[in-house]
């Protein structure tokens, strides 16, 4: 006989004081923020890792692993994202079928707007100034139509059609994604039968890779930031949730998924070009899977937090505000950098963990700011 579910009344309160959170979870999300971040830094025309001293003492494909994992990081967020919203529309409603669209997006509405108007303002601010990184590059693009974009969520084909979007607005891109889908899947919910809805994301899931192979590798801007791919990793997340709702492995299976799916991860990040050369360029594939048995896993079994990880979940728990706010300082960060050491290199790795400092102080700010009391 399976416990009942929690009213919505005493879920929300748990997550309100923090008793719900899942350690492992909120690690797995501060790893694919790091990666964001880092990523971003060390890009070749901001603070590349690679040519500094630390590529003396650490090896190559390490730095890579750590510099440019930033697209790849996203899609493990597109996988979390679906699994969480999924897992809350079933401890609120009991089942996805019967989620309650009111309550399901003032939820989103509650958690996405607040934060996203701050910084849209802060970025049409800087837009207007005429700040480098912040306003428009080319005739095509303009403040208002990048705000336009980004408020309806039509980012993506608003790049698609004028090009690259500034730095400081380009990471909004894939919240356009994530709340698209988020637009139509409860109401694909209430109207599919359980086995129809399931069939649709399994199909949806595995159709990543021919999706993206419908774009163009030449267009640049489009191959990477279409919607449908990135909304198929989020159905790997929506299908982690549906099997966890059927099926708790025990400790010992847990512990296996988890350690598979680790390995998973690890290959796809550590060395992307043995799993693109002998696994038929299915990286993303195995990326998805990766991700969803730590979930599984996590969820069945929520790990303790582990001595010196505190950090890393804490910055989980801040990673919408990390992601929307992060740009501010890295692209401060690069300017400071060059004003004072000019084009030298050698001493770019020491500016990462500043940086990083400053994000999560940013980030805890517009917490307070705008969390729903």
């Amino acid at each position: 006989m399976t416990a009942p579910f929690p009213s919505a009344a005493i879920l929300d309160t748990a997550l309100a004081h923090g008793r719900a959170r899942n350690a492992g979870i909120d690690c797995l999300r501060g790893l694919a923020i790091l990666l964001v971040i880092v990523h971003h830094l060390a890009l070749p025309f901001r603070l590349p890792l690679g040519p500094s001293l630390l590529s003396e003492w650490w090896p190559r494909r390490l730095l890579d692993a750590i510099g440019f994992n930033g697209y790849e990081a996203v899609y493990v967020f597109f996988v979390i994202s679906g699994f969480l919203i999924a897992r809350s529309i079933i401890e609120r409603d009991g089942s996805l079928e019967r989620v309650d669209l009111r309550r399901f997006y003032a939820a989103r509405a509650r958690r996405i707007l607040p934060l996203l108007a701050l910084v849209l303002a802060c970025l049409a601010a800087l837009g207007w100034m005429g700040m480098p990184g912040f306003a428009p590059e080319n005739a095509e693009q303009s403040v208002v139509g990048l705000l336009a974009a980004a408020l309806s969520f039509s980012f993506n084909l608003y790049e698609g059609r004028t090009g690259w979007a500034p730095a400081g607005w380009d990471v909004l891109w894939s919240l356009s994604i994530e709340e698209m889908f988020y637009l139509g899947f409860p109401l694909l919910c209430l109207w599919l039968p359980r086995r129809i809805l399931a069939g649709l994301l399994l199909a949806w899931a595995l159709a990543l890779l021919p999706l993206r192979a419908l774009v163009p590798v030449a267009d640049e801007v489009w191959w990477e930031k279409a919607y449908l791919p990135g909304m198929a990793a989020i159905a790997w997340g929506v299908l982690a949730a549906m099997l966890a709702q059927r099926w708790r492995p025990g400790r010992r299976m847990a512990r296996a998924m988890a350690l598979l799916g680790a390995c998973c991860l690890l290959a796809v990040l550590g060395w992307p070009d043995l799993v693109h050369r002998h696994l038929f360029k299915s990286a993303l594939y195995v990326l998805c899977i990766g991700a969803c048995l730590l979930l599984c896993a996590f969820h069945a079994h929520p790990p303790a937090l582990r001595r010196g990880l505190g950090w890393l979940a804490r910055m989980g728990r801040l990673s919408y505000e990390l992601y929307l706010s992060h740009m501010f300082v890295v692209l401060g960060a690069a300017a400071l950098y060059r004003s004072v050491l000019g084009e030298t290199q050698a001493w770019t790795f020491a500016i990462y963990l500043p940086v990083l400092y400053v994000c999560v102080l940013l980030a805890r700010g517009l917490q307070s700011l705008t969390e729903s009391p």
